[in-house]
């Protein structure tokens, strides 16, 4: 192994194949990042959220199980900054808890769409040929579904759950990074290093593994936060029609679903779980944009 790594590296020096470094203008996109202010503010979001859903038992003021029907369909006050639901639950602790529930769905949901997905992709990309075929028009026939509908028929046979729901966002995203990390590495497989290499005898995995991917890496930070946002929608969406999170755990879509039969008498129990929605879609989308907009080297001119 040792010395087939040092082989391949003789090969890509005499070749002038130099590896792309993603770390090499690490400086230069943090500079331009900063100057995109709303990126910044979305990063504040993110974290706070982050924050709050990693340590939601201490900041919470409440359990978010905890029933008081004295105090039920309360509004806003001192004592429950955000109201309480039909049940006496405070409705801000279960805001908190249930950023954890979108957060952790739309992290795992993505990490296994981007795992599959770039694998797919970038094989496309490099093998070519009938595999490429074969796997862009598997692609294509999933694209062809509505991905809510697709999403709704993959609970349909896996059952409810908080687990089935990153299983099926998951599976539904597999195809927008097969497709954006395939058009990628074509790019990066016509440059000239890589046609070195690859002339000079280096191994199609050591190409792939410091040339491919490192290419293909900026396309895939922004798709990553653009696809949790809509991730966390998607999560919510199920949620809201019952086949996501199940009660009485809380998440940002079952508290919107079990609010709408009282958005006349207690509208805050919508109104809240809808902003801490909308926040946070918001905030990973201007992320996105600014992440492109740094990571687009004519923009760092």
């Amino acid at each position: 192994m040792a010395t087939d790594l040092a082989r391949d590296e003789r090969i890509e020096r005499a070749a002038g194949a130099v590896a792309y470094r993603p770390g090499k203008g690490l400086r230069s996109i943090w500079r331009a990042l900063r100057r995109h202010r709303l990126a910044m503010a979305g990063f504040i979001v993110l974290g706070l959220l982050a924050f709050s859903a990693a340590f939601a038992g201490f900041v919470a003021p409440y359990s978010p199980y905890l029933i008081k029907m004295p105090e039920r369909l309360r509004g806003p006050s001192w004592q429950h900054l955000l109201g309480t639901d039909d049940f006496g639950r405070d409705v801000l602790s279960r805001t908190i808890h249930g950023s954890r529930i979108s957060l952790e769905v739309g992290a795992i949901a993505v990490g296994i769409a981007v795992t599959v997905g770039v694998t797919l992709g970038v094989s496309a990309a490099y093998i070519g040929g009938r595999l490429d075929s074969v796997i862009m028009r598997a692609m294509d026939i999933v694209l062809a579904f509505p991905a809510i509908l697709l999403a709704i028929g993959i609970m349909a046979i896996l059952g409810p759950s908080t687990a089935n729901v990153m299983i099926a966002i998951g599976i539904v995203y597999i195809p927008i990074f097969a497709r954006v990390v395939r058009g990628s590495a074509l790019q990066v497989n016509a440059q000239e290093y890589v046609e070195a290499a690859r002339a000079m005898g280096a191994s199609d995995q050591r190409i792939i593994r410091r040339h491919v991917l490192p290419g293909v890496l900026d396309t895939i930070i922004v798709q990553v936060s653009l696809s949790l946002a809509f991730a966390i929608l998607a999560e919510a969406a199920l949620s809201f029609l019952g086949l996501g999170t199940q009660p009485p755990t809380p998440s940002w879509g079952s508290m919107l679903s079990s609010g709408r039969e009282w958005i006349e008498r207690a509208p805050w129990l919508t109104i809240f779980p809808g902003i801490a929605i909308f926040v946070t879609v918001l905030a990973l989308n201007v992320i996105g944009d600014g992440l492109r907009d740094a990571l687009d080297p004519r923009l760092r001119l």
